[in-house]
């Protein structure tokens, strides 16, 4: 398991003009489409950001969910997977993770159970499906019973990133899965991260408010 959390600085994960923000995750060994099944989804609005210092691709979408404009924030692990291993860095503060296995290569399919035993050292309540990718090679797949996400109560997703079935919907419904679970955590961390998020905004309005205030103190009068 990777380890030395302190070696890979956090992102800057700039809020742009949304309600909410959340992360979501993407595992799942090497060429398995995960890259292919988000640039399917976001077509020709992604812009993904290659950022090798930290071994991975962060690609950035804005949602609807209910009445509120959400920033998404989707990192992909640009290799990094090779090492069958997720720096902890990754993990840190995602909201909801996507698995995904190539149904034409049965040794993807074993190491789900690697992925997600990491994934829940670090992450212990959030939000997780397990997809089923490159079904249009042979559609015989979908009627084969893929027990994994049974067992673990996960939702799961047959999808193809080539022809785009069913990737809309896998992504909408972990994007709204992700929303809700940041606005309602299981994870008392996570209550604890939102409670310090609440107050830095609510101090940084009130030292704007101030600062206004001194403006108008020292404009002259005309």
């Amino acid at each position: 398991m990777a380890d030395d959390v302190g070696s890979i600085p956090e992102l800057d994960q700039k809020k742009y003009d949304a309600d909410e923000q959340v992360k979501i995750i993407c595992l799942g060994d090497s060429a398995v489409g995960k890259s292919k099944l988000m640039e399917r989804f976001l077509m020709d609005e992604y812009r993904p950001q290659q950022l090798s210092t930290y071994a991975l691709t962060l690609y950035k979408h804005t949602a609807t969910v209910g009445n509120k404009t959400v920033a998404v924030d989707f990192w992909d692990t640009a290799g990094q997977e090779r090492f069958q291993s997720m720096h902890p860095s990754y993990y840190h503060k995602a909201h909801a993770c996507i698995m995904v296995f190539d149904v034409q290569r049965k040794i993807t399919y074993k190491n789900l159970a690697n992925w997600y035993k990491e994934l829940r050292e670090y992450r212990p309540e959030i939000p997780c499906c397990v997809v089923a990718n490159k079904i249009d090679a042979d559609l015989k797949v979908t009627q084969r019973s893929f027990n994994f996400g049974k067992k673990q109560g996960l939702p799961f997703y047959f999808v193809s990133a080539a022809d785009g079935t069913n990737v809309v919907k896998m992504f909408r419904e972990m994007i709204k899965r992700a929303v809700d679970y940041k606005q309602n955590p299981s994870d008392f961390m996570d209550e604890v991260m939102q409670e310090l998020e609440n107050f830095d905004l609510e101090k940084k309005e009130d030292n704007s408010g101030a600062d206004e205030d001194e403006l108008k103190a020292e404009s002259p009068d005309i």
